[in-house]
């Protein structure tokens, strides 16, 4: 593994254990040459996946920006950052595991979009409110209302 440092290539394993509720192993490393210290991630990946843009665009998929578009919805909520951790694994085996490699923009939304109200409903319409686009209030109006349950008129 190449120091991120100075670049040697030489570097040293110090410590590994399982993270991510042993989804992944974490490794901390040192550099030799310049003394630095760094930590990698090695996770198991079933496959390659491309993501399909709603404009017909292919690029790999990248699960380190699935996790910052989460992070950013999450933001500020009260949701353990291990319980993120294993969301974002979750929606990456799910994704792995649909059969194909070309995976469209929509789905993804959608996945991530099912996860995120089962832990926090307002990180919820926060990512809602990107990945759906909204351009006015009426549209968050709108997508409130659809989640509230219909309570009985008071007489």
């Amino acid at each position: 593994m190449r120091c991120p440092f100075c670049g040697n290539m030489d570097t040293q394993v110090k410590d590994s254990r399982p993270a991510e509720d042993h989804v992944a192993i974490r490794r901390r490393r040192f550099c030799p040459a310049c003394g630095g210290r760094f930590t990698t991630y090695e996770r198991v990946q079933l496959r390659d996946l491309v993501v399909v843009k709603k404009n017909g665009r292919r690029e790999d998929f990248d699960r380190d920006k699935l996790a910052r578009s989460i992070r950013i919805a999450l933001q500020k909520r009260p949701v353990d950052a291990e319980r993120v951790d294993q969301m974002i694994s979750g929606i990456v085996r799910r994704l792995e595991s649909l059969g194909d490699t070309d995976i469209p923009s929509d789905r993804i939304g959608e996945i991530v979009m099912d996860a995120l109200a089962r832990i926090d409903p307002v990180a919820y319409v926060r990512f809602a409110s990107v990945y759906k686009n909204f351009q006015e209030v009426g549209d968050f109006e709108e997508f409130v209302a659809e989640l509230r349950p219909v309570r009985p008129e008071a007489e």
